[in-house]
Order: C-alpha cells, then structure tokens, then sequence
C-alpha cells in the first residue's frame, strides 16, 4: 500500500481530509505526479464504455478498426484537457472552482459554479444508478435473485452510501482506494480479453463493413464528452503537488490513466456488440455480462466495475462539494457532499424505476453536460494562458475587498465569454428531448456542440480587454516549466 505522503501532502496523512477551499501552504504540497495516473485510471472504470463501445458499432455504424481509431482519439483529446486545466491547481493551490472566482469575480462565479454543481447531480445519478445495476446483476447471477422496486432502493441506498462515506473522508481514501482499484480492474480485464479473443467470431468482426468518418468524428465527440465534465475537477486533485512538478508529467499521467482504461474497455464493447447488438440499447446496462462472460469471470469482474464506478462518484461528489461551498454553503466539504448524495438518490430512483431507455438518457445527459462544462473551460484555459499564479487572500475574500471583486463581484469579460459561449453551445445541440436551431449543421451532426463552446468561449475572451487584479509575486515555475504548462 502506497504511503499517504506519495499521494498527497501532509494534511491528509490522517484517514480524514480536513481542509476545504483554502489554498494549500507550499509546506504541505509534498504530493507526487505519480499518483494522478491511478485517480485517471478509477475515473473510468465503468461497464457503461462497453455499451458506448457497442453504440459505436449499432448506431454510428463503424468498424472494428474504426473503433480503434475513436477510442483512441477520444482519451486524448478530452483528458489532454483535464491534464491542462489541472495544472492550475498547482499553481494555486486550490480547488478547480475556487480558481475560477480569480477568473469570473466573486459573484460572478456563482453562475457558472451552480451550473456545473447542477450537472454533477446528473453525472452522480447516471453513476448511482449503474452501480446499483451492477449489484442486482450479481445478486441474480449468485443467488437468483430478481430485481424488484424494494431491491432496487435498498441497493440504490447502499451505493450511494458507500460513496459518500469515500467521498467524505476526502482525497487520501480516494487515492488510495484508487491504486488497488487499478490493479484488480487490470488483472480482470485481462482475463476478459482473453475469453474474448478464444470465444469471438472474428471473421464477423473483421467483416463489418466501415461506416462513414462523419460518425467517427461523432463518435470521438460523444466518448470524449464524458471526459470533458471532469476538467473543471482537476486541480482538485492536483493543489497538493509542489509548483515544481512537470506539467508535461501530469498530462501525460492523466490522458495515460484515462486512455488504458477507455482503450481497451471501448474495444471490448464493439467486440460484443458484433454477437450481441442489444448490449447498445439495454435498459440495464450491466446485466449483459453475466450472459456473455462465465460466473467465474462476471461476478469478479462485476464486483471490480461496482468499486470503480463507487470511486467515480466519490470523485465526482468530492469536488461537488467544493462547488458547493464556493457557491457560499457553509458548511464542511464532507457535509456539503451529503447535498448531493440524497440528490443523486431521488433521481437515481427516478431513473431505474421510470425512465423508459437507460442509454437514451445517459447520452442526452452526456451532450448537455459537456456543453455547460465547455464553456467555463474556454474561458478558464484562455486565463491560464496568462496567469502565473493566484492571490490566495483573495480567493478566500468574497467581500468587496478581495482582489478579485473586479466591478461589483463580477468580471464581465469572462461572464460575456461564457455566456455568449454556452448559448451558442446549446444551438449546436441535439437530444432526445431538446434540438437546437443549428444542430442539424456539421457541427451537431458530428456532436461537437462541446468543442465549439469551447472555441467560442476562448476566442471571445481572448479578443475581449484583460480582467485585471493585483496579483502575489508567487514561486515562479522554472523556464521548462513555463513552457510545458504553454503547450
């Protein structure tokens, strides 16, 4: 077991994270790169690539080797960004939303902040609900027992339970339960390929013919929007590293962590997808394992995904309460982690007992939440572009005399950017239950509403005239350092 100083810095050696908002002292940041590429590798363990995989191969229409080439691209591209954005938490010390109040103004801050809080209910109840899944799968294949609506609340109960609990006790549990995480996630998904390569008709799967490189970008666009709602999480996991550590070593750890997981996960999906086509479009995205793998192998590997997926919603309900608090909620980061955990609870129910199609409403929610996440990353990428550093002070300042009051608590650049970003955003959009004006253009046929949110919100802030506040002469980055964090 990894000691706590490699994951993170000395507050946290105890089980329990104590500190919120506050920027960590350089004393403290005694954390090591190493350790982001198993929290990466825990931010995607879940079953559900494998139906992405698949609605790759049923719906966009693509081919083994067109696969290839999207599961590739997708991690890449989405948690290069995380990777970027995250190096902010090293210069500042701070939570990716308390960064954002040097960018937006103090009250400025609260609009983008309360989106995006909004948008992780939805993310933790796709999660909840998948993991919830999950436990009914192995209970059926176990015991033969059948789901039922009581069944379904208490396993639904006890997984968000389990992950408010991770999440509470704070950044070392995470980083530690991430680390094993990896390795049994690993050891499985071995034993699955390999029962894939003997038990596959590769002739059928070579055979399919190509589909258009339209879906393929499509396809790029969707996978990547999962990674895009964690960017606004990464220098929550990165505040306790040193300001010298590599940034070309954090994004590498992060696409790395991501991408051995996304790779191969995505793959086996479309593989399955070839004999079993209704693994794309299943209302229970988990129960399929236990028809297509042996117990031997299901019920592990199961019970693997169920820890993963219980790691991805502690993450995710751990910066949800930094979040929280940055939109003014006082109370403790733990305490504002149960706002979302009873909210992910009612609409996980909503979910599994009302919803008619489980995948139809994961993707729509997949596309709307990359368009509100994109539009607070343009504008924050483009400020950390020309920022080296931030007054710790006047982050934790939200009255009239912090640094970053700027004209009445708001930045108006910055709120012009995002908003003029995430209207146009929305115009790209299509989903089951909204479309926008422009989303039969190329652009939303190819599902890129999230990438030209970004392009708006980062261009428009950059013509815009520069937000200034009196910044700290902080620790400057070496000249390596400077120009890695440029790239």
């Amino acid at each position: 077991m990894p000691h706590a100083s490699d994951a993170e810095g000395a507050s946290t050696d105890k089980a329990l994270e104590t500190r919120g908002l506050e920027p960590v002292p350089d004393d403290e940041r005694t954390g090591r790169v190493r350790g982001l590429f198993p929290t990466w590798v825990a931010a995607n363990i879940s079953v559900l690539l494998l139906t992405m995989g698949a609605g790759l191969i049923v719906f966009n229409g693509l081919n083994f080797w067109q696969v290839l080439v999207v599961a590739a691209a997708a991690p890449v591209l989405s948690y290069g960004i995380v990777g970027l954005i995250s190096i902010a938490g090293k210069r500042g010390g701070a939570p990716g939303m308390a960064l954002s109040r040097a960018v937006f103004g103090q009250r400025g801050n609260l609009f983008p902040g309360a989106l995006i809080w909004v948008a992780r209910w939805g993310w933790e109840t796709i999660n909840a609900v998948t993991g919830a899944y999950a436990v009914l799968t192995v209970l059926d294949l176990l015991f033969g027992v059948k789901s039922n609506t009581f069944l379904i609340v208490v396993t639904l109960l006890a997984f968000v339970t389990c992950t408010f609990l991770v999440s509470g006790l704070g950044i070392n549990a995470l980083r530690v339960c991430s680390t094993w995480s990896t390795y049994l996630f690993g050891a499985f998904s071995v034993l699955v390929l390999v029962h894939l390569v003997a038990n596959t008709d590769w002739a059928a799967v070579f055979d399919k013919p190509a589909g258009s490189t339209a879906m393929m970008i499509a396809g790029i666009g969707t996978i990547a929007a999962g990674g895009i709602s964690w960017v606004p999480s990464g220098p929550d996991f990165t505040r306790y590293l040193p300001r010298t550590a590599s940034s070309k070593a954090m994004v590498a750890s992060t696409v790395g962590g991501a991408g051995i997981v996304v790779l191969p996960m995505v793959l086996m999906g479309a593989v399955m997808a070839v004999a079993t086509p209704d693994l794309a479009s299943a209302q229970d995205p988990v129960s399929f394992i236990g028809e297509l793998l042996p117990a031997w192998i299901s019920v592990p590997y199961l019970l693997i995904a169920l820890i993963g997926m219980l790691l991805i919603n502690s993450m995710s309900m751990y910066s949800a309460g930094f979040t929280a608090q940055t939109l003014g909620i006082k109370v403790s980061r733990a305490a504002a982690v149960s706002v979302n955990a009873v909210i992910s609870l009612v609409f996980g129910f909503l979910l599994m007992v009302v919803a008619t199609s489980f995948i139809g409403s994961f993707i729509s929610f997949l596309t709307l939440l990359a368009v509100a996440f994109s539009a607070w990353i343009g504008v924050f990428g483009v400020d950390m572009l020309r920022r080296r550093s931030y007054d710790a002070e006047a982050l934790m300042d939200t009255g009239r005399t912090s640094g970053y009051w700027y004209r009445g608590g708001f930045a108006w650049q910055a709120m012009t950017a995002w908003g003029v970003a995430l209207l146009v955003g929305l115009l790209f959009t299509k989903v089951d239950w909204f479309s926008g004006p422009l989303a039969s253009s190329w652009i939303g046929e190819n599902g890129l509403g999230w990438a030209a949110t970004i392009v708006v919100a980062g261009a428009l802030y950059a013509v815009l005239p520069r937000t200034v506040a009196g910044e700290p002469a902080a620790v400057e980055e070496s000249t390596g350092e400077r120009a890695a964090a440029s790239v």
